[in-house]
């Protein structure tokens, strides 16, 4: 049998206001977001799971206030002297590690005129923090939270991921794969990219028995 090679090339995700499926497990975050200019001390937690969304809302809010987006990750190494009176994202802030003095010279910056919104898994209180001041101030922070995904949520985002992939699955399949699958969003996107690759180095389509295989397989969460 001949099989189709498969290369795992990045998907592009669309990541718009338009493209946010608005659920009860989002909708405050989604209205916390929005109402952006409101946020007191102009600074924003988004907390959730791996996976939840909250990168897609920080891109919703970036496109409405202009604002730029930093990662934790390489805050160490930004120069954020060009960044006074912008408007800044920083992702994944509970994966500060050495960059605390940077973090807490954002939060100087928001507290100057521009706002600040943060992404994290966990709260503040469990990112091992050295610098009290930078604790007390993220502590303080207003906190939006992403809560578990329901069945409504997770089959729109199904079929948006098989949709960005420019893939076609009927209905009955988003309703098993949402009646097995682990309860959120990273799991979905994992599946979904799971199912694209086996489907291409197999040469067949996206079916109900490729979908047991595939979830057979990862075993119990």
């Amino acid at each position: 049998m001949i099989r189709q090679l498969a290369f795992d090339l990045p998907v592009p995700e669309a990541m718009t206001r338009e493209d946010f499926f608005v659920a009860p497990s989002n909708a405050l975050a989604l209205q916390t977001v929005e109402a952006w200019q409101d946020w007191p001390g102009r600074k924003l937690l988004i907390l959730g799971p791996e996976g939840a969304g909250k990168t897609h809302l920080a891109r919703i809010w970036a496109a409405l206030s202009g604002a730029a987006i930093l990662n934790a990750h390489g805050l160490a190494e930004v120069d954020l002297a060009p960044l006074a009176g912008h408007n800044l994202v920083v992702e994944d802030a509970d994966r500060i590690g050495p960059a605390e003095a940077q973090l807490f010279h954002l939060h100087n910056l928001a507290t100057s005129g521009a706002a600040l919104l943060l992404t994290a898994r966990t709260p503040p209180r469990d990112w091992g923090l050295g610098l009290p001041d930078l604790l007390s101030r993220m502590q303080a922070t207003q906190i939006a939270r992403l809560e578990a995904p329901d069945d409504a949520l997770l089959s729109a985002v199904l079929v948006k991921l098989f949709a960005d992939r420019q893939i076609a699955v009927p209905a009955s399949l988003i309703s098993y794969l949402v009646s097995r699958m682990p309860r959120s969003i990273g799991a979905a996107r994992s599946l979904v990219a799971a199912l694209d690759a086996r489907a291409l180095a197999l040469g067949r389509p996206i079916t109900r028995a490729l979908a047991a295989e595939i979830l057979d397989s990862a075993g119990p969460e």
